[in-house]
């Protein structure tokens, strides 16, 4: 471990290979270079202290230098403790970046690392999957005064928010960047469809046309994983506890049905639920001799691996794609019940996470901009904002789309004409 007086990282030596990495994603991501270009000219940040807790990644590192070049001093770690890329945490720490984060972090280090981040008095908070706010309201409330605004990028966090905010615990207001619709709907949809196939198809090199894929939960993510699945030819079965979502699936084409049924011939299960003990070993117990499953839900608590770890004996047998004995059949875990994508893959393509990541700056920009108008809770950010970030993706992207003419708008806005 290289540490220094503002980072902890694996390997500082790594930071060439970084910086490599995230040109290369900046090439893949126009949209937000073009909010970081807007930023830079108008230091909107200046003076703003932003503590971060996402996945440290090369596409994270583009929206950090954003950040910056609006004039925000960062601090960040990771918000998983195997999703860092330890060639951009050092690459950041030797741009002067606050940058506590490695690849493999035990359970003492994930929460010491968000300490420092909290401990570097952030104005503005970002989170992927609410530990950093969680944190600073049980252990640090006496900063909350201070805080100005936080900003949530995916589901799991979401729900957190929500329940805190039921319970009268939310005590900043917090941006729902997850429900921005240029970020669910691309980032949750196409990105965990295609990285969680990455993550399940480096670990395992299994075949996937003609097996039964088992996907649990029907959301935007369950969706992607489900589209790709079906792109490759497999027989894809949905478990879903949502009616409305289960009558999608099967109007969609797939099979729907109880995991007490599904886990029976499955081949390949991937939880995207959000919540704990989706796969218990009781599931596992019943599933076929060489089913491989993993999770790409935030937290590693979708498939109860405490249980199965007393349950099983256990063998590693490729690099995070273990193999376990139970009931004389056996079976494989990728990724530990981690998100496989960031744990075996590199996470969402750069230029899905161009858009996610403009909501996240423009969230902070917004949040410094209306701090007195905003209240404590989870807040939703204007639709504007989302229509703007949909015009520099198609901008990037040099597509062109239609407007209304005037006689069009002033159709749509009246009701004297008829049939």
């Amino acid at each position: 471990m290289d540490k220094g007086t503002n980072y902890e990282v694996k390997d500082i030596k790594l930071a060439e290979q970084g910086r490599k990495n995230i040109e290369y994603a900046e090439l893949q991501m126009g949209a937000l270079l073009k909010v970081k270009e807007r930023f830079a000219k108008e230091k909107p940040l200046k003076g703003i202290k932003v503590g971060l807790a996402l996945h440290v990644t090369k596409e994270t590192a583009v929206l950090v230098r954003t950040l910056v070049a609006g004039g925000a001093e960062v601090a960040i770690t990771g918000c998983n403790p195997l999703s860092t890329q330890d060639d951009v945490a050092a690459a950041l720490a030797e741009e002067d970046i606050k940058v506590w984060a490695y690849k493999g972090e035990n359970k003492e280090d994930y929460y010491r690392y968000i300490t420092k981040v909290i401990e570097f008095k952030p104005d503005v908070t970002i989170d992927d999957g609410c530990d950093l706010v969680s944190e600073v309201h049980t252990k640090h409330p006496e900063l909350i005064k201070d805080i100005i605004c936080g900003c949530e990028e995916t589901t799991t966090g979401i729900i957190r928010l929500r329940a805190m905010e039921k319970d009268g615990k939310l005590l900043y207001p917090v941006f729902a960047v997850n429900d921005q619709f240029t970020k669910h709907l691309f980032d949750n949809y196409y990105g965990t469809g295609q990285s969680t196939w990455d993550g399940i198809l480096r670990a395992s090199n299994t075949l996937i046309a003609g097996k039964n894929v088992v996907v649990a939960g029907y959301g935007q993510c369950g969706k992607g994983v489900a589209a790709r699945a079906l792109g490759m030819s497999a027989n894809v079965i949905v478990t879903e506890i949502d009616q409305f979502k289960a009558l999608q699936a099967a109007m969609d084409g797939f099979r729907v049905m109880k995991m007490e049924d599904a886990s029976k011939i499955g081949d390949i299960f991937v939880t995207v639920t959000g919540n704990k003990h989706v796969i218990t070993v009781d599931h596992i117990k019943k599933m076929k001799e060489g089913a491989i499953f993993c999770n790409s839900g935030h937290f590693d608590n979708e498939i109860d691996v405490e249980g199965l770890e007393k349950a099983a004996k256990k063998r590693r047998i490729r690099p995070l794609f273990d193999e376990y004995t139970i009931n004389g059949k056996k079976v494989f875990l990728a990724g530990e019940g981690r998100l496989v994508n960031l744990a075996v893959a590199e996470g969402h393509p750069s230029t899905v996470m161009a858009m996610s990541f403009c909501n996240q700056a423009l969230a902070v920009e917004y949040g410094v901009k209306n701090k007195d108008r905003l209240k404590p809770g989870v807040v939703k950010l204007p639709g504007k904002m989302d229509r703007h970030v949909a015009d520099l993706q198609l901008e990037a992207m040099k597509i062109e789309y239609d407007r209304l003419t005037p006689e069009q708008e002033k159709y749509l806005n009246s009701w004297e004409e008829g049939t």
